[in-house]
């Protein structure tokens, strides 16, 4: 049996930040919830593996009135991305996969897969050139994409099939996107899909276990993150955080996963729910390049691999990759101290979910921090301003 012990805490001045910088991030943020746009957040940022702000300030639920905690169950979404890749990476480290595997080799029905091509208004479809492999997944090279990222003939395939429904089994999903033609030839561009997704059905098939049995024996368990899963179980459900019910801005609220019912569907590309601290045991695992308390889930080696960049030249399609980043096996990647609109040193990586929630991982300067708020529609505003403050924290 292991036994968790708590992430340490300090001063910020004990490691690095300022103390009046650090508690100006808090005021900014309190100054978005008194203006009505934000319901409430959870911050943290550590620093040499100790934890110098995880404060919550502002509304868990606005329309019950119930104030935010640090210990507030959030709608993580893609979030779950990097936690589903770590689980790929464990199997490949057994022996069990390799990279540069094609998916097919464990999910037959991706082996007949076309390519659609719009010509003059009609859909073509072409043979693949070469088959995805393992490695295209975790990179979102696959050829795959997001319903909601566009308008075109496969993105609309996705969504008459509704293939986010968390009604179909992680094996049925897996059936019904293979039936789809791909938007791109897997290895020719970077595009953000369910390719993640996959990966969930593929830990499943190679492990012979559902995702999130493999998920709470081989990560949660181990790395004490005790409010981690793809539900909410009945006696924690008066900590889960929402989102405003009107949206602040007058756009179209966007309808969050319902975190109470169990899913069918064990969501690999965003189907968790977690908190701030439980996360935070996952980036300080990170952090330490694969071991939290004593207990190693990947070699040092492994990590830096995953949290390089494995793009090269290959292009990024739509605007969810900033210039200057690539993309790793399950994180974005920063690969020039300059060129994008927020700081961060070459080497940091990170991702957010789609209800708001971000973090970060600045392995150069020993740092990660992470924002939880349930505000979809805000969260392209709040990503930035939470980067901005925190590296004007650091001295």
């Amino acid at each position: 049996m292991t036994t968790h012990t708590a992430l340490p805490h300090a001063r910020p001045d004990d490691v690095g930040l300022c103390p009046e910088r650090t508690q100006h991030l808090m005021e900014v943020l309190q100054r978005e919830v008194a203006s009505g746009r934000l319901p409430g957040a959870v911050a943290m940022v550590a620093r040499r593996g100790q934890i110098a702000l995880f404060e919550a300030i502002g509304q868990q639920d606005p329309a019950a009135g119930t104030p935010m905690k640090t210990d507030s169950i959030f709608r993580i979404y893609s979030m779950t991305k990097p936690v589903v890749s770590v689980a790929v990476m464990m199997l490949m480290e057994r022996g069990q996969l390799l990279l540069s595997d094609p998916v097919s080799r464990y999910l037959p029905e991706y082996q007949r897969q076309q390519v659609a091509r719009e010509k003059d208004g009609a859909v073509v479809l072409e043979p693949v050139q070469q088959a995805a492999t393992v490695q295209d997944l975790l990179r979102h090279t696959a050829g795959l994409t997001y319903e909601f990222l566009g308008d075109s003939a496969v993105q609309r395939q996705y969504q008459q099939a509704r293939i986010a429904s968390r009604d179909r089994s992680n094996a049925e999903f897996s059936e019904a996107l293979a039936a789809m033609p791909l938007m791109f030839q897997p290895g020719s561009v970077w595009a953000y899909s369910r390719a993640t997704d996959v990966l969930g059905r593929l830990v499943e098939v190679v492990s012979g276990q559902a995702l999130g049995d493999f998920l709470q024996t081989e990560i949660f368990a181990p790395l004490g993150m005790v409010d981690t899963g793809f539900w909410v179980l009945p006696e924690q459900e008066h900590r889960i955080a929402e989102p405003f019910a009107h949206d602040p801005d007058g756009g179209v609220p966007m309808k969050v996963l319902e975190p109470r019912q169990v899913p069918a569907m064990e969501g690999g590309g965003g189907g968790l729910m977690s908190t701030t601290m439980d996360y935070a045991r996952f980036l300080q695992f990170l952090r330490n390049r694969g071991e939290l308390d004593g207990v190693r889930l990947l070699g040092p080696h492994t990590v830096d691999y995953m949290t390089a960049d494995h793009l090269g030249s290959i292009p990024a399609t739509g605007t969810l990759l900033p210039p200057g980043h690539g993309f790793g096996l399950g994180f974005a990647v920063r690969t020039q101290q300059g060129v994008s609109p927020v700081p961060g040193s070459v080497g940091l990586y990170y991702w957010g979910g789609i209800a708001g929630t971000t973090f970060f991982v600045d392995p150069a300067l020993d740092l990660y921090a992470m924002l939880m708020i349930q505000a979809p529609n805000q969260r392209d505003y709040y990503r930035p301003l939470f980067r901005d403050l925190v590296y004007a924290a650091l001295v």
